[in-house]
């Protein structure tokens, strides 16, 4: 039996086990649920899985897909229930939307050029969603798909990605950094300022400083999302040993000096280098 073959009979399987709970002798809980009630769990799942992705625990990652592609599912069954479409109607946009955005792949036939770099599928992929959006008539700019609930960091990375597919970009990873330090010159202006802290510059400011940061990710070709988590995870590793340090020296990191608390992170970031 192949991949596929076996693929289609446990999603049939998984299907069929969603319509059972929410049947009428299935799960109270399941039967409770509506579209709204499950978003928070489409998040956990979602992050269970760039956990498991993070950790490169490929075991986790095998468990966290399933429950990730149940979510869909339960999803999909209640859109069902409603008459409004099923998981197969979901599975049939996306796999024609894969045909229709890579006809590099699938319309040699038709006289379509191969595309051997990267960027250019990129570019070519933005074109032909820019051609879809003015074949529905709808107003809908370039960004204007960007889903405004992605993390703020990865939705900044996502503006430059559209942007630049149209030319509006930087001409050099260089002027990015110009830009990162102009926007530093002016949040330090706002710090500086004499007198009261203007609260709203001072928030616009670091906006804009952190655009700039994911775009200069982005021209690195760097995730800026999962650069910070990264970043986040080996902050709390060494702060969690800094802790167990000053506890088993007897002493509390309330009753120390900030000198005092650098000096044991950077002997201990210097004995546990990562």
């Amino acid at each position: 039996m192949s991949d596929a073959t076996r693929a289609a009979a446990e999603f049939t399987r998984l299907v069929e086990i969603m319509a059972t709970l929410r049947g009428p002798d299935g799960c109270p809980w399941d039967r409770e649920q509506t579209i709204d009630t499950l978003k928070p769990f489409v998040l956990e799942e979602t992050y269970e899985v760039i956990e498991a992705i993070d950790a490169q625990d490929h075991d986790a990652l095998r468990e966290e897909l399933g429950d990730f592609v149940f979510e869909a599912v339960f999803l999909a069954q209640l859109e069902a229930e409603a008459g409004r479409f099923t998981i197969a109607d979901s599975l049939r946009s996306i796999a024609d939307k894969l045909v229709r955005r890579h006809p590099h792949v699938f319309a040699q036939a038709e006289g379509e050029a191969p595309i051997a770099s990267a960027d250019r599928v990129r570019t070519r992929w933005e074109e032909i969603k820019a051609q879809e959006r003015a074949g529905t008539g709808k107003p809908e700019t370039l960004l204007g798909g960007i889903a405004p609930t992605l993390p703020a960091l990865l939705r900044a990375y996502h503006i430059g990605t559209r942007a630049a597919s149209v030319g509006f970009e930087w001409s050099t990873t260089r002027d990015v950094v110009a830009k990162i330090q102009e926007e530093v010159d002016e949040l330090r202006e706002v710090v500086d300022a004499q007198g009261t802290l203007d609260p709203v510059r001072a928030e616009e400011e670091m906006g804009d400083l952190l655009f700039s940061i994911a775009q200069l990710s982005r021209r690195l070709g760097i995730e800026p999302e999962t650069a910070l988590r990264k970043a986040d995870d080996k902050f709390t590793r060494r702060f969690g040993k800094l802790e167990r340090s000053v506890t088993d020296s007897g002493k509390t990191m309330k009753d120390m000096t900030l000198e005092e608390l650098e000096a044991e992170w950077q002997r201990l970031k210097t004995a546990h280098a990562e």
